[in-house]
């Protein structure tokens, strides 16, 4: 995208705005191409400004696409901004198919191969986890309680913890230290490595999910759930799972049997289901989870790692804390890598519809037919409609971190976004909570709220979830692997404890997208067969939210 030494650049030659790479100085020399202007006021780096004289009303294209309309008149070189661009996307219909792609080489990974668990479905997994989840909000407190009983015994307790710290506070306060002293006390967390041990060497952990949902909500809630949980037990980086029901709510066992049902016929993992109003007392029922779940883990660790052609990976395509880097270098490079897995048979899955505002032609001509096309038309419309209904829409997306480093419109975000789906024909068009299905390139329905989106995607099926951050983001997922790609050097620097790849070597001209496409999937290769765990992992990061179908952006 850019060259070492480069201050701006012009995304695409349909473009009318630039992008500072780095902080630019009012009254700067701007020569591009054969056009000569200063800057009429400082330009932070991430942000834009304009090529061209523009009056109010005039349209703003970034990526080729129109994304915003000039609120009053900027000047040439004047700075694109809240104060003088508001969102405005392109009206979107029915177009030709297009499934022309770039097609990248996979030479280099011909062969490779990643060590994972083979599931009777044919999947493949990651990892290999035990979960424990809820039907209904009831039964939170029964699976913190299985949580404290079964997590340090069973060796998966984080060695990392700042109890140590809390100790410190506490011998300062009782020394009759000042506020201002233990303010200004050195409580720095020391590592320390875990002196427990797996009792289950094949087991990677015992995952307790908790949520909101489950009663008190409408049936189709309910059933949405229970799809979701389904998702879940039916993953293929899941062992077995532990479900707790209380008896009466809405999201009833049966529903759930037929949702796993409708993703795995012919089902077998270890599943233990345990009602709360038919057992009696609590101690029965911690009897009964503790003993079955037990059971169940001893069968499960048989399971070992065995090699897979890197078809087999599912990778979900996420982002969180964007700024206005994330289109020019971590989301193409995760295009990059999209289409690499693709060519080689893989799957990918682009979600966060809001987030995709302003490219529904482009993605809808690149559906594999019309039917896939006018679904994915539809549920866009849709969505955005129902935000409308409720005084809102795709427009109010953006956060104000966002704003902040230069995404002032959902259509501007939704353009850096949407480069993370790379080049392939669209394979599938799928509704929250359905299942891959296809081979390719997946869209599926989500928030933009990245907890939200990832909790769906590793629903869908995602083994391995990428996750572009701008500003840093410690989102992660109980079962699946989240690598977190950071799109520039500062933040990747700032929060290392939870960034595991840096690509703002894009922006800085040291790696072109391929180069940085290639590194990632390498990396992806290895976490994949367990060699590595990213960051999210070591910090037990499993952020677990079902999306319930109201407005989330």
């Amino acid at each position: 995208m850019s060259a070492k030494g480069d201050t701006f650049l012009r995304i695409h030659p349909k473009d009318n705005v630039l992008v500072a790479l780095q902080d630019l100085e009012q009254g700067k020399l701007i020569e591009f191409n054969d056009q000569r202007f200063t800057l009429t006021d400082s330009i932070r780096a991430k942000h834009k400004f304009s090529m061209v004289d523009l009056q109010a009303g005039q349209e703003i294209y970034m990526y080729g696409v129109l994304v915003g309309k000039a609120t009053q008149h900027i000047p040439q070189g004047g700075p694109i901004s809240t104060q003088t661009v508001y969102h405005a996307s392109a009206e979107f219909h029915l177009g030709e198919r297009k499934l022309e792609w770039h097609k990248p080489d996979t030479s280099k990974f011909e062969g490779k191969t990643f060590m994972g668990y083979h599931r009777e479905d044919g999947s493949v997994g990651t990892a290999n986890y035990w979960i424990v989840i809820p039907l209904v909000f009831c039964e939170n407190r029964n699976i913190n309680v299985l949580k404290e009983a079964l997590v340090d015994k069973l060796g998966y307790k984080k060695a990392k913890n700042y109890e140590s710290e809390v100790e410190h506070l506490m011998e300062l306060y009782k020394a009759g230290r000042s506020v201002e002293e233990i303010l200004s006390a050195d409580i720095n967390t020391k590592e320390e490595k875990s002196q427990s041990k797996r009792l289950f060497k094949n087991i990677d952990g015992v995952k307790f999910l908790t949520h909101e949902m489950g009663c008190g909500c409408t049936r189709s809630d309910a059933q949405t759930l229970c799809g979701l949980i389904a998702g879940y037990i039916t993953h293929p980086n899941v062992a077995g799972a532990t479900v707790l029901s209380l008896g009466c709510q809405n999201a009833q066992v049966s529903i759930l049997q037929q949702e796993i049902n409708k993703r795995d016929a012919n089902f077998n993992k270890p599943l233990v289901i345990v009602e709360q109003q038919k057992v009696g007392t609590e101690s029965e029922l911690m009897r009964q989870s503790l003993q079955q779940t037990f059971a169940g883990l001893v069968k499960a660790d048989k399971t070992q790692r065995i090699s897979a052609p890197l078809s087999k990976l599912c990778i979900g395509l996420e982002c969180g804390g964007s700024d206005g880097f994330s289109g020019i270098s971590a989301n193409p490079a995760l295009g990059y890598v999209s289409d690499l897995l693709v060519a080689m048979g893989g799957s990918v899955i682009l979600s966060e519809f809001p987030e995709l505002c302003g490219v529904e032609q482009e993605l809808s001509d690149r559906c594999v037919d019309e039917e896939k096309a006018n679904y994915f038309m539809k549920l866009m419309s849709s969505y955005n409609a129902r935000a409308v209904a409720d005084g809102s829409g795709f427009y109010a997306n953006p956060s104000p971190g966002n704003i902040r480093d230069g995404l002032i419109t959902d259509a501007i975000k939704s353009a850096g976004a949407a480069k993370k789906g790379g080049t392939s024909p669209v394979a599938d068009v799928l509704d929250y909570p359905e299942k891959v299905k296809a081979n390719g390139l997946n869209l599926l329905c989500t928030p933009g709220s990245d907890v939200e989106s990832t909790t769906a995607e590793v629903a869908a099926g995602a083994n391995i979830v990428l996750f572009t951050t701008g500003l840093g983001t410690p989102t992660g997922n109980p079962v699946t692997p989240v690598i977190k790609l950071s799109t520039n050097t500062i933040t990747a620097e700032k929060m290392p404890d939870i960034i595991d790849i840096n690509c703002g070597t894009i922006i800085e001209g040291e790696e072109t997208i391929k180069q940085a496409g290639e590194r990632i999937l390498d990396y992806v290769i290895k976490v994949a067969s367990g060699e590595i765990e990213p960051k999210s992992v070591q910090l037990g990061q499993d952020d677990f939210i079902p999306w319930k179908r109201g407005i989330s952006l």
